[in-house]
């Protein structure tokens, strides 16, 4: 048997470093101590594994190796020498553990570290980038290609992001009660986010970063799993993979956007849809049995209608803007109006978008494209062209996605091109030209 390659020895640490970081943080309370572990555990299996093969249980055999590192660093701190005894007497001297002996309740061990690296103490950006390298295992480097950061910025806002943990006494136990409830949130929109910013990402020269989605839709999976009767719980799940269903298709061959109107619909992700869809309904029981669902299960409804939907057309528009009208009164925003503007616009015509607009705050989503390139599309599908391709051109102008800026620049060249096509017809009185707009 050929000796495995450096390559295949890291890929195998990377697939089990999350549930050994999550063992270890959870056993020396030190994230920093739990990161050095891991990689000592590595560079073990760098040196052993070329000669030895890759053992059957790797996870066991790396977790032995991490918590003997760890017994000689408190052996030789007097103040942590109660640890070693703590440690110790699950390790027998030559005997390799079980990788469950080693770690009890693996999944818990991950989801303390979610439930950690969302703690109230940190901003919302700082929860995001120490759970995509907590829990995600991605390498400080590669979030920072997915942000389009600065490595070093990347890994300054960890390295604070763990001063404060320590500094606030953050707790490695799963929290409980009314803390385990608001957590739960917290943890539930850095998944939202995570996911999000795979789906249409902020900035670059893609529109997508579907590790982004995977890694979502897996953390949300876990935390349904945690949660089960939480409906909230069950709805993230459904509509990440509701919307992570769709990914296959919102690209063409060449990689450019499809909007979701224009989609292949025989391209997404069956799979994937029928587990959003189940965990849609699993939701909305649970609701229906009397514990109350909120703005996730609304936002899932919506995605399942756009999914059971097998033709654009068959799209039920005014359930959606039903629902959108549920979740503006639930959860009111600037992001929930711009959506509920294109629901009115498509189920009752492009004039009753336009005004959920024109009713939007003077300043509310300052330096955005979004309500701009809405106000686009509901001006093309008014006929009114210029205008449209206007907005169109001021959209493209703020976006930072390469990929949405060339989508929203086609638009715009699309309705000039309306417009001259209807102004020839009008000229020529070809039959069903529209009259001329009073200006």
């Amino acid at each position: 048997m050929s000796s495995p390659t450096e390559d295949a020895i890291v890929a195998v640490w990377r697939n089990e470093s999350v549930r050994l970081l999550a063992g270890l943080a959870r056993m020396t309370h030190d994230l920093d101590l739990a990161e050095d572990l891991a990689q000592d555990a590595l560079v073990a299996a760098l040196e052993q594994w070329p000669h030895e093969g890759i053992p059957r249980n790797p996870g066991a055999w790396l977790m032995s190796i991490a918590k003997r590192r760890a017994i000689d660093g408190f052996r030789r701190d007097e103040v942590l020498r109660r640890k070693v005894a703590l440690l110790g007497h699950e390790l027998e001297e030559g005997e390799m553990p079980d990788l469950a002996a080693a770690v009890d309740h693996i999944e818990d061990d991950v989801l303390r570290l979610m439930f950690l690296s969302c703690h109230p103490a940190l901003a919302p950006d700082s929860r995001t980038v120490l759970t995509l390298r907590l829990v995600g295992g991605l390498t400080t480097a590669e979030i920072a290609r997915a942000y389009f950061a600065k490595e070093s910025a990347v890994g300054q806002r960890i390295s604070r992001a763990k001063r404060t943990l320590a500094e606030v006494g953050a707790s490695f136990e799963l929290p409980t009660g009314e803390e385990r409830t608001a957590r739960l949130r917290d943890v539930m929109q850095t998944i939202y986010l995570v996911f999000n910013e795979g789906y249409a990402a902020t900035s670059g020269p893609s529109w997508t970063r579907p590790e982004l989605c995977l890694e979502g839709m897996r953390l949300a999976r876990m935390l349904a799993a945690h949660a089960p009767g939480d409906p909230d719980a069950q709805a993230l799940q459904g509509l990440l993979e509701i919307q992570g269903s769709r990914l296959a298709a919102r690209a063409d061959a060449e990689g450019h956007p499809v909007l979701l109107e224009d989609q292949d619909r025989t391209r997404w992700d069956q799979l994937l849809l029928r587990r959003g869809l189940a965990a849609v309904d699993r939701a909305t029981a649970l609701a229906s049995s009397g514990t109350p669902g909120g703005s996730y299960l609304v936002q899932a409804m919506i995605a399942a209608c756009h999914g059971r939907a097998r033709r654009a057309e068959d799209t039920d528009w005014a359930e959606i803007a039903r629902l959108y009208d549920m979740l503006a009164t639930g959860v009111p925003g600037a992001i929930i109006e711009v959506n509920r503007a294109v629901a009115h616009g498509r189920a009752f015509g492009p004039d009753a978008g336009l005004a959920i607009l024109a009713a939007l705050p003077e300043g509310a989503l300052p330096g955005s494209h979004l309500p701009v390139g809405v106000r686009g599309d509901l001006l093309h599908r008014a006929g009114r062209h210029l205008e449209a391709a206007a907005a169109f051109d001021e959209a493209a102008s703020l976006t930072t996605n390469a990929g949405e800026q060339e989508l929203l620049e086609k638009r715009a060249a699309a309705c000039r091109s309306d417009e001259v096509s209807s102004d020839a017809s009008v000229s020529t009185g070809s039959p069903g030209a529209r009259p001329p707009r009073e200006k």
